[in-house]
This record gives structure tokens, C-alpha cells and sequence, in this order.
């Protein structure tokens, strides 16, 4: 049995958790690959609005087992509180959500180093979101760190401290100032860890071979977007894993061949969190409207998100570096008012007209060139059927699968699961 990938194709927030939700019903297995607890996964349905960080999207379909990979990287503390926060919907979690042994540990004195790293850095800070990631994944590929089977050891605590202590040295070497209190968040961390306790560790790589070999369906979830890749992103404006469809081998143990469908995930428009170049952002009303039709804030953090038009060529790139075999287009609904649409189909590069994505996309070696459509002003979050949409809309994705030449699949036009049209 083949597996199935589904992962984002921009800087992330595409609205991969809302189409986990949707196409969970078709699988058995739903596995989260890469990423941590800064990943705001958005759900919503009955009336009710889900976040998910670290917890797998399909966790409120009865039928799938949710499987957390080993490319994952989980804070305790902030994995107990989502697992109280699914308490009242009577989920049963010891038999539907599984922990991989070889996942990595978020220390206390992670968060604490990610905050003195990016103090450090002043105006050349990357935006981070602080939860740690980054420094769990140095210590991963350092060979330091701490992994899930580690808490069945019965020196856990020692290993712990002994890292515990490297970090803070490193802390005092950035010289910034920091206030905390690490024996309290010390016990809040050991008290976490009692929750993880209670749900089965596995040996995810085996779980899912067996899997496989017995006719299991499973869809790969990944996190962020495939330009915050951490080799084939804009760096270093990027996140520490690989986001894009090689994470999902690393991160879970499938082997390449046996991975079939590749689901990319895009927005009508594009956004970006935090700092880094961004070729179409818009800077003016344009911009402003997409981000308050849009809600564009992080789900985690509540930043605002940056807005701009679509950009093809970022797009191509990703859907190329992914071998992405179905597209699906989030948020069209929020275009829905606009006189007129932009998409950048090429870069000014240096003088010169390109159509792949450069080295360096800094805005001092490239501009956007557009091409104009015309906008709709239909209401399109009623709509059931693709025969609904407005002809400017089914131009606009026609366009883009023509440049693309991958078909588009689903277009959503809200954020409830019932608000997905599937062509």
C-alpha cells in the first residue's frame, strides 16, 4: 500500500490542517513528519475553531490513528496542554495517538537558548517564534539531544541535567539578558512529561512498514511551508527541518517508492510570517485587505502575517522540488471584492527576466512582473460546486494549472471543512 504526502508550498499557514481534516475519512493512518509546537495547524467545524501544534490534524475522526513522527520535535509542556484542551470532546487518546521513541525532546533550556540566540542576533534576527525548535534541532544533528525512548531509561534525569547544564553555559556565552526561572520551568517540564507517559511509544519506522504491508492507507502531514525549507528555503529565513517531500521519508521512515500522491497546498494569495524577502508583498491597501478578510495572525503566535499576490514562480519552484502531483488552492474566497488581481509570473533579476527561483530573491536583486486579471465580487462562501464560481475565479485557476501544468484540485472558500470543493 502507498502512502500519500500532503505539505505547503509557500511560507507556511496554507491551511494544510483544515485539509487533513477533510481528507482524514480516506485514510487509516495520519502521520506528522517534520516540525514543532510553532506550527499552528487551524480546524473548524461544528461552530468550533481547533488549533493543533504538534498533534496530528486527524485527531477528531474516530476511525484513524494518529502516528508523531520521529522528525517531529515536541515540547512536553506545550503537549500537555493540548492534550487538555481535547479532553471535553472524549477523545480516546492512549488508543488513537502514538509517539515515535526516536522523536526529540524541546528542553526548558531550549526555549531559553532559542531567546538568547535571536537577542543576540539585534537587527539581524531571523524571527524566530521562540519555542525552542532551532536548538533541538542542533542538538539533534550535534548528537546531544534527548529523544522520547530516552524517558524509559532509568537515567533519564541525569542525561537531562547534563545537557541542561551545557545549554546554560551557552546561554551565559550569548551575555544578553534573560530572566528566568529554571527550577520552576524545570518542574512544569518533568510534571508534562507524566502525560506523555500515559500514550504508547512505538517504534514508528516498524509501525508503519506493518502498516504498509498490510494494506493500511496513510497520509504523511507535514508543517510550515516548503520555502521555509531548511535547504531549499529562503535562508536563513527559514525553519530547521525539511519541510518539503524529502522530510516526510527522514521523518517517518517510508521509503521514497512508497509514497504516491503528492497533495501541495497553496493560498489564492501568498503570506509570510516573520522576517526574510518576499518578492509580491504588498506594502498598501491591497495588502491590508487581505490580511483583515484573511485573519491573517499566526494561530500560535498571533503575529501578523505579511500579504501579498501570487507568486508563480515560487510556486513552480516548490511544485518541482516536491514532485507535488495534485494542487489545492486555500482562501480564494478571500480575493472576492478586488477590481483587479496580480500574480507574478516572472523576476526582474538584475536586469535581466527570469522564470526559476535565484540564490538570493532579496529585493535588491529582483522585482515581480505581473500579469493582471480581472477580480469577482461574488460571495464565495456558500458556494458547493466549481460550476458555482464566478468564470473570473475559474480563470484564475485555470491560468495557474496551465503554468503550473498540475491540476487543482480542491478549492477552498472558507475555513469550516464543509467550505471545500472538490473538482
Amino acid at each position: 500500500m502507498m502512502a500519500n504526502l500532503l505539505l505547503g508550498l509557500q511560507w507556511g499557514d496554507e491551511g494544510k490542517g483544515k485539509i487533513v481534516d477533510v481528507l482524514t475519512q480516506n485514510y487509516d493512518i495520519i502521520a506528522r513528519f517534520q516540525g514543532g509546537p510553532n506550527a499552528g495547524h487551524t480546524l473548524e467545524f461544528d461552530g468550533i475553531k481547533h488549533v493543533l501544534r504538534t498533534i496530528p490534524s486527524g485527531i477528531f475522526h474516530p476511525n484513524a490513528i494518529n502516528l508523531i513522527g520521529n522528525g517531529v520535535v515536541i515540547d512536553p509542556v506545550v503537549f500537555k496542554s493540548e492534550i487538555e484542551g481535547l479532553a471535553k470532546f472524549n477523545i480516546d487518546l492512549p488508543n488513537r495517538l502514538l509517539l515515535s521513541r526516536k522523536a526529540h525532546l524541546i528542553l526548558p533550556t531550549h526555549r531559553l537558548l532559542d531567546a538568547a540566540s535571536e537577542a543576540a542576533k539585534g537587527k539581524a534576527k531571523i524571527g524566530s517564534t521562540l519555542k525552542g525548535i532551532g536548538p533541538t534541532y542542533m542538538d539533534k544533528t550535534g548528537r546531544n539531544g534527548l529523544r522520547i525512548g530516552d524517558i524509559e531509561l532509568s537515567d533519564f534525569k541525569e542525561r537531562y541535567r547534563a545537557l541542561a547544564e551545557k545549554h546554560e553555559a551557552m546561554i551565559a556565552f550569548y551575555d544578553v539578558s534573560i530572566q528566568y526561572n529554571l527550577p520552576e520551568l524545570e518542574k512544569e517540564f518533568f510534571d508534562a512529561l507524566e502525560t506523555l507517559k500515559k500514550l504508547p511509544f512505538i517504534d514508528s519506522e516498524e509501525y508503519l512498514a506493518k502498516a504498509q504491508h498490510d494494506g493500511k492507507s496513510i497520509l504523511c502531514e507535514g508543517a510550515q511551508g516548503s520555502l521555509l525549507d531548511v535547504d531549499f528555503g529562503t535562508y536563513p529565513f527559514v525553519t530547521s527541518s525539511n519541510t518539503t517531500a524529502a522530510g516526510a521519508c527522514t521523518g517517518l521512515g517510508i521509503a521514497p517508492n512508497k509514497i504516491k500522491e503528492v497533495y501541495g497546498i497553496f493560498k489564492a494569495y501568498t503570506t509570510r510570517v516573520g522576517s526574510g524577502p518576499f518578492p509580491t508583498e504588498d506594502f498598501g491597501e491591497d495588502g491590508d485587505t487581505m490580511a483583515r478578510v484573511g485573519n491573517e495572525f499566526g494561530s500560535v503566535t498571533g503575529r501578523k502575517r505579511r500579504c501579498g499576490w501570487l507568486d508563480l514562480v515560487a510556486l513552480k519552484y516548490a511544485v518541482q522540488i516536491n514532485g507535488v502531483t495534485q494542487l489545492m488552492m486555500m482562501k480564494a474566497d478571500v480575493l472576492s471584492g478586488f477590481e483587479t488581481l496580480k500574480v507574478c509570473t516572472a523576476y526582474n533579476y538584475r536586469g535581466a527576466q527570469i522564470s526559476h527561483m535565484p540564490y538570493n530573491i532579496e529585493p535588491e536583486n529582483l522585482t515581480p512582473i505581473y500579469r493582471e486579471f480581472k477580480g469577482w465580487q461574488a460571495d464565495l462562501t456558500g458556494m458547493s460546486n466549481y460550476e458555482m464560481l464566478p468564470e473570473e475565479l475559474t480563470a484564475y485557476i485555470e491560468f495557474i494549472e496551465n503554468e503550473i501544468q498540475v491540476p487543482i484540485k480542491i478549492v477552498s472558500v472558507g475555513p469550516d471543512r464543509k467550505q471545500t470543493i472538490l473538482r
